[in-house]
């Protein structure tokens, strides 16, 4: 009883958690969005206007909520420092540190499940979290060093070495943790730089301009341009980082042989689409991003497409105890199984987790709400259980259960024959 409520309790957690995060989240990338719409589309005032004179180097009009809107841009700071100033710094926080607080509650507490693959690599569950830790760490290192070294002035060759960077991360973490942790680590690491930009540069910029202006000295350019170049970062990194929070309901991309490769290539055409919007705001209209973005993500659905499954079975399965496993044989033609042995393989390897109360340590309610604890409840969610447990392979979790590949046939069989 007491493991349940634990189970229960991590699960109340998850929610309310996540349910912060997503809250947070969306607070802080609409500011992002926001600004550097703003930032791409003011215009310069008048040459010899107040404007021009009072050193705005921009300005726009907008009408939203039954108001109109003027804001304006100075070059490094105005003439004299406003009482109030509003900061933008709680949005990034907050959504780092749910998001860590995520990291922690899905993967880190249940480590060995959630995070290790032993037919990618024998990891215990604690070097599995040392390899995702260091990995946000080393991250924001790697990241922060290219930024100011001299490349940090080339933006395009920057950003290209920081993609190569990141997809060089996804190819070592799919050879080293579970598909579902890789990409998430990915995402975090990327968070991770997102949230070390606004504590570490933009912030502490921004603070230095406001000290020099109290202390009635001219504030150094400099601070702004750093900010301004972090900023414009975390823009492009937004819709990656978008997908991989989602990635984790689709086993597709993460359970693919070449994992790597298709989370890089669903990153480019997030960054491809965000630029296309972000030149758009400058009245730049160039349709061959966001085309360049769509025909990526084709390629890759085409790509990643589920092949047919050859209805073929291990000669002596068929008469396989449930729990038990066949000797290698020479295959043969498979008659459907009787579901009387499928609904004993799904019991045995499945049901621990999704019933309406699972026996597996760690889950107080069926995962993803799915439950076949009945032949009732098999046959509904029976093209699922295909997909999950003979397609992507990804399901039982982490294969805790130690499902085979010849009752894995067994249940692609008995739905290819139409799930009788």
């Amino acid at each position: 009883m007491e493991a349940l409520l634990v189970s229960y309790g991590l699960e109340w957690a998850n929610l309310l958690v996540r349910w912060l995060h997503l809250i947070t989240g969306i607070a802080w990338i609409g500011a992002s969005f926001y600004f550097v719409w703003l930032d791409n589309s003011i215009r310069p005032p008048k040459p010899g206007s107040d404007l021009a004179k009072k050193g705005v180097s921009g300005e726009l009009w907008a009408v939203h909520g039954g108001g109109f809107y003027n804001p304006q841009k100075y070059l490094v700071a105005p003439p004299e420092l406003p009482e109030e100033l509003h900061w933008f710094k709680w949005e990034a926080y907050a959504t780092w540190i749910t998001g860590i607080a995520m990291l922690f509650i899905v993967y880190y507490f249940n480590a060995s499940a959630m995070m290790v693959d032993r037919s990618v690599a024998n990891l215990s569950g604690m070097e599995a979290v040392g390899v995702g830790i260091g990995t946000l760490v080393a991250g924001w290192i790697v990241y922060d060093l290219l930024c100011r070294s001299p490349l940090g002035k080339r933006e395009g060759l920057l950003g290209l070495v920081m993609f190569v960077f990141i997809v060089a991360v996804a190819f070592m973490l799919t050879h080293l943790l579970s598909g579902r942790a890789a990409y998430i680590h990915v995402g975090a690491m990327i968070g991770t730089i997102m949230v070390g930009n606004v504590l570490m540069v933009i912030i502490p910029g921004q603070r230095k301009l406001v000290e020099a202006m109290k202390a009635g000295r001219a504030p150094d350019p400099i601070h702004g341009r750093r900010g301004k170049q972090r900023s414009v970062h975390n823009n492009y990194f937004t819709l990656p980082i978008l997908f991989i929070m989602i990635s984790n309901h689709y086993a597709m991309t993460y359970t693919h042989a070449y994992s790597w490769l298709v989370l890089a290539a669903i990153m480019a055409a997030g960054v491809l689409i965000r630029h296309f919007f972000n030149l758009r705001h400058k009245g730049q209209v160039s349709v061959g991003y966001p085309i360049a973005g769509v025909a990526l993500l084709l390629a890759v659905a085409v790509a990643i497409a589920p092949r047919p499954v050859a209805p073929v079975l291990p000669a002596a399965a068929a008469a396989v105890p449930a729990g038990g496993s066949a000797q290698a044989s020479a295959p043969a033609a498979a008659a459907a199984p009787d579901f009387t042995r499928i609904q004993a393989i799904i019991t045995q390897r499945c049901a621990t987790c999704h019933s309406d109360k699972p026996t597996q340590a760690g889950f107080a309610t069926a995962p993803a709400g799915m439950m076949l604890q009945t032949s009732d409840l098999i046959h509904q969610h029976a093209a699922r259980v295909f997909q999950r447990a003979v397609q992507t392979k990804d399901m039982p979790l982490a294969n805790m259960t130690q499902m085979t590949d010849e009752e894995r046939a067994e249940v692609a069989a008995w739905f290819q024959a139409g799930a009788k």
